[in-house]
């Protein structure tokens, strides 16, 4: 990633989408959209899509779309489906699952940073039905058989299996022990309502700055291992899915290296690393739109709620009329509420704010607004969602 204070996704914003900044600004005016909205184009969304399901057509991989970072939008995870091909949603926890599923969405991978809870593995395994569940743990594992055989079916596992090299994020750290995979295979092997349907890994591929290219990491080394040693049990792999990073550069890197399934999420909004350094196939779809909210001492505070510590947001820009201004956004202390965010100096009261920045919408308090028809005169906004993908009034 950028360091702080190369945060250049607002001036790639600019440059690739200004048509939506313009719709934003539109609809904001209108009264159609609140402060502490994230805005996306849904018309490039599903284009940067479509071309990576082209993509990964051509070099033979299957892609889950994973829609955490847009709030588990379940209009969205719709039109993936049914517009451009996708195999279904992947669900990084169980409360996601659960969302998408009470759709009528098919669920394409649950369990793999977050696993699901004891009660309610019955009814995700009898109910939804997910292709695949991956597992870390012969507890879990067994609870999944159990509710298989009760189901009267057999649910697919993937395994997730760890080295001492292998990079893992804070909170998510987790996988069976790459040594052990042997006694683990087989133990799973006797459980009458599962079978191992191949392996995972996260994160396998992460943009290096100094290179500015996407590169596999060294859990990708232990996900192809452990894909070999269960081949060598005599256990064939259908699936060796191979998240983070998933995007027009790395689907033929996936290819290469022999895996079979990737999970975009970032770059269905074109908000991959390399996307604010230099434009890559996927284009930029989404942004944040806040407001002035009052001054205290020298400084505006706009509305906030919307803040993601991971996302590097340092700049935006304030519109007055026709007019805009490159303004520094600070968040002075990540450990307190974003109830608001400063900007130095003053500026209209009411006046929007337009940020452009990585970000998880599904861990703030911020809306989603969907709008079609950006690049006419008269966009059209689909509808507005809370964070977590319910359909909510603009009042």
């Amino acid at each position: 990633m950028p360091e702080k204070g190369e945060n250049m996704f607002l001036e790639a914003l600019e440059q690739q989408n200004p048509n939506l900044i313009n719709a934003t600004l539109a609809l904001f005016k209108q009264g159609k959209l609140q402060p502490d909205t994230t805005v996306i184009d849904v018309d490039q969304l599903l284009d940067n899509a479509k071309s990576m399901k082209r993509t990964a057509d051509e070099h033979g991989i299957q892609l889950y779309a994973m829609t955490k970072q847009i709030g588990r939008n379940p209009e969205i995870a719709k039109r993936l489906i049914e517009e451009c091909g996708y195999e279904g949603i992947v669900c990084v926890d169980f409360k996601e699952a659960r969302a998408l599923a009470s759709h009528g969405l098919p669920i394409a991978n649950v369990g793999h940073l977050v696993q699901p809870p004891t009660n309610m593995i019955q009814s995700l395994v009898e109910k939804v039905k997910p292709h695949v569940m991956t597992v870390y743990s012969l507890e879990k594992a067994q609870q999944i058989s159990d509710a298989a055989v009760k189901a009267g079916r057999k649910q697919a596992l993937l395994l997730k299996f760890y080295h001492d090299r292998d990079k893992l994020y804070v909170n998510q750290e987790s996988g069976f022990a790459l040594s052990l995979i042997e006694e683990v295979a087989q133990a799973i092997q006797a459980m009458p309502g599962v079978y191992i349907e191949g392996v995972t890994h996260f994160p396998c591929f992460l943009f290096d700055a100094h290179t500015q290219k996407t590169q596999p990491t060294p859990n990708l080394t232990t996900l192809l291992e452990a894909k070999r040693a269960l081949n060598a049990l005599g256990i064939p792999c259908a699936q060796v899915n191979a998240p983070s990073s998933t995007n027009s550069e790395t689907i033929p890197m996936l290819a290469e290296f022999g895996c079979t399934h990737g999970e975009p999420g970032h770059a269905l909004t074109g908000t991959t690393p390399a996307n604010a350094i230099k434009p890559q196939t996927e284009r930029l779809a989404m942004l944040y739109l806040s407001e002035i909210s009052h001054y205290h001492g020298d400084n505006s505070y706009c509305f906030g709620g919307g803040y993601y510590r991971r996302g590097l947001l340092d700049n935006a820009s304030v519109y007055n009329g026709n007019e805009h201004q490159r303004v520094s956004v600070f968040n002075d202390e990540t450990d307190s509420i974003d109830y608001h965010l400063r900007i130095p100096g003053h500026y209209p009261i009411g006046a929007p704010i337009i940020m452009a920045y990585r970000t998880q919408v599904f861990v703030t308090r911020s809306d989603v607004a969907l709008v079609k028809g950006i690049s006419t005169q008269t966009p059209v906004l689909l509808g507005i969602y809370d964070s977590l993908g319910n359909e909510v009034q603009n009042g």
